[in-house]
């Protein structure tokens, strides 16, 4: 799927608990300055009057009509039928709101909405690390190709996403890929959330600097992460250890993540730009093992896992182990790799744009389907 070149386009939106941004989004680019408008959380009119009054002014930005409108809101949800149940930041939302429907009759457009997990990993799937990786996978001469793209955010929370051959996977609750709600390693009877945050970083260096909880929103993480760096003055060992920890926590998770998928990863959110100090943890925790029973040791997961934000592992990754076997009585022998490998890398497109990129390539996506649907 490319849409790089399409001409249709499609409406946006950014929902957060503090601004609903808007744009319009033509070949996978930006084509009018965005429309910020204050969030209403808990008023339902005032909030979908906010919600219409953003679209109507992106509509008087642009040439041409619309094709679709596509956006992320934060869940819990049905996302397939545009019902949104948000009783965490928008609590007018709560109960069950036919947002989709509501939309659809105001503008007379198909309205689709997703989680924002969701459609940056179909963002990155679509234009950023899946085909930048194949891409290099065939410079390099490599028969491989990758079809299943997992992706993580890493920011005030933790949420997930999974692409497999240009596929969104929602799931039949619209509650698939759930990995904030793994079992957190270092803290077993805590969610994986809590440890693989902007939270964690921030408490766990406090805790280690004798810092109150309650004072704990200050230093941020890119404080500590500069801190961690050596660029800035602080506890430069309890800032290593903060990142270390988030990076054994989020390994782990990705661990039980991948032994039920298989393909690579990426990440995404504000945190992820700290993944220098995380990802060493992170790939250890992957290549690591796991015992049954009677101590007997296993590969934690079956495939070998690399960095692909490290040139070195890069250049194995690419290579494989690839070697030519025989066809058993015949003279003939044939290709094979047997090296298992997943590759984990961060976000090419950046958090928001592959959200925006994803938003606009499913709409066109489904629109595409149901039309050829249509024909047959």
């Amino acid at each position: 799927m490319k849409y790089s070149n399409d001409n249709r386009i499609v409406l946006t939106l950014d929902a957060g608990g503090t601004n609903f941004v808007f744009e319009a989004i033509q070949g996978n680019q930006k084509i009018c300055e965005p429309v910020s408008l204050p969030a209403e959380v808990k008023d339902l009119g005032k909030s979908l009057k906010v919600i219409v009054d953003g679209f109507r002014q992106v509509m008087d930005l642009i040439d041409g009509k619309p094709s679709a409108i596509s956006f992320a809101f934060p869940g819990p949800a049905d996302y397939p039928n545009g019902i949104i149940d948000n009783v965490g930041n928008l609590p007018a939302f709560a109960g069950g709101v036919a947002l989709g429907p509501y939309l659809e009759a105001q503008f007379d457009l198909p309205v689709f909405i997703n989680n924002d997990g969701d459609l940056f990993v179909y963002g990155e799937a679509i234009g950023g690390l899946l085909p930048r990786v194949n891409k290099m996978l065939e410079a390099a001469g490599s028969p491989k190709r990758y079809q299943t793209l997992f992706g993580v955010t890493l920011g005030t929370g933790f949420g997930g996403g999974l692409v497999h051959k240009g596929e969104l996977f929602i799931g039949d609750n619209s509650n698939a890929t759930e990995i904030w709600l793994m079992r957190n390693k270092v803290k077993p009877d805590c969610i994986a959330e809590i440890g693989a945050c902007a939270r964690a970083v921030i408490f766990r260096y406090a805790e280690l600097t004798g810092i109150p909880l309650d004072e704990a929103t200050a230093p941020g993480t890119k404080e500590i992460e500069d801190i961690a760096l050596g660029i800035s003055e602080g506890d430069q060992a309890a800032a290593v250890e903060a990142y270390r920890q988030l990076g054994e926590v989020l390994g782990d998770a990705l661990s039980n993540a991948m032994t039920l998928m298989d393909g690579l990863v990426v990440m995404g959110g504000g945190v992820s730009k700290g993944h220098r100090l995380f990802m060493p943890e992170l790939i250890r925790e992957m290549n690591g093992i796991i015992k049954g029973y009677n101590d007997d040791e296993f590969d934690r997961i079956v495939q070998k896992v690399f960095n692909l934000e490290s040139d070195s592992e890069i250049k194995q990754f690419l290579s494989g182990e690839p070697k030519e076997i025989p066809v058993p009585e015949s003279s003939r022998t044939i290709s094979y790799d047997p090296l298992k490998r997943i590759g984990i890398g961060t976000s090419v497109l950046g958090t928001s744009r592959a959200v925006s990129i994803g938003a606009y390539a499913f709409a066109l996506h489904e629109i595409d389907k149901a039309e050829a649907a249509v024909v047959e």
